[in-house]
């Protein structure tokens, strides 16, 4: 009788083993004195990755590297503006893991929440930004083979952690108070026709628009009202100046041909065109 319980009892303990052996992730020898039970996973979760953040650097490569690289500033990647090739294969360098959090985005807001350096992965383009002159900035143009190499990291990187196009953002719309990178001459339409970013489609914008002119002023609040749905961080408290300057991030994305940061209609029926194009329940 003793012997057909131990019997019995080696066989229970056999099957567990083998079950537990199917259905658990068992570290490898040496590796943990502990074993993880991973059968049940919790539905209260979702990804940490939530935004891509496009920069220019303000400075030459190799300057920007030795910033990169220094211990108050980071970005998860640096794009030469002609990316040197290995094997025929264009050269981006990663800075930061994407798993870790890098130190690109400062003080900033979208689509409600902010410090966005928790959740977001830096992209940092080697670019001169801009030189003043006299009441105007010029600002500088991207190489073709600098976005061609940045379009693919960024195809890349919105489908591993499928972004949504309003999230592939620049850091002038995350912290429009303080910065203007990439500016105006960011080829943000190519990118979106790409597959990575948010572009009104030109029929939504010109029904929307309804035949005003596309200069006319509108009512600065109800357009930063409605900007604040799209995503831009929008306060009640703010002065005009500051009130322009969300305006005018908002242009140097979606309407590069005019971007004073005046509120008109044609403004007004862009952001209305991409509040339609791209519901604000997707994340």
């Amino acid at each position: 009788m003793i012997f057909l319980q131990r019997c019995q009892a080696t066989l229970i303990l056999a099957g567990l083993l083998m079950l537990v052996g199917c259905q658990t992730s068992l570290p490898k020898a040496g590796q943990h004195n502990y074993v993880l039970e991973t059968t049940r996973q919790a539905q209260g979760a979702d990804q940490r990755i939530r935004f891509l953040v496009i920069h220019y650097t303000a400075e030459d490569f190799h300057s920007a590297l030795n910033t990169l690289t220094d211990e108050h500033v980071s970005a998860h990647y640096l794009i030469p503006a002609r990316p040197p090739h290995v094997n025929g294969q264009p050269v981006a360098w990663q800075l930061v893991p994407e798993s870790m959090r890098a130190w690109h985005a400062g003080a900033s807001g979208w689509r409600g929440r902010t410090n966005l350096n928790d959740t977001s992965i830096g992209i940092e383009l080697e670019n001169k930004g801009y030189s003043q002159r006299l009441l105007a900035q010029r600002f500088y143009p991207f190489p073709p083979e600098q976005i061609a190499l940045l379009t693919s990291l960024s195809k890349d990187i919105v489908k591993r952690y499928q972004l949504a196009p309003q999230n592939v953002v620049a850091h002038s719309d995350i912290a429009p108070q303080r910065k203007e990178d990439p500016g105006p001459l960011f080829p943000w339409q190519a990118l979106a026709e790409n597959g990575v970013g948010a572009w009104p489609q030109a029929w939504r914008v010109k029904a929307f628009l309804h035949g005003r002119d596309p200069h006319q002023p509108v009512e600065s609040a109800l357009l930063l009202s409605k900007l604040a749905r799209y995503g831009y961080p929008v306060s009640a408290d703010m002065t005009p100046r500051q009130q322009r300057r969300v305006i005018r991030a908002f242009q140097m994305h979606f309407r590069q041909s005019d971007y004073q940061g005046n509120a008109d209609a044609e403004s007004e029926a862009i952001v209305d065109a991409l509040l339609q194009q791209y519901p604000s329940s997707a994340d």
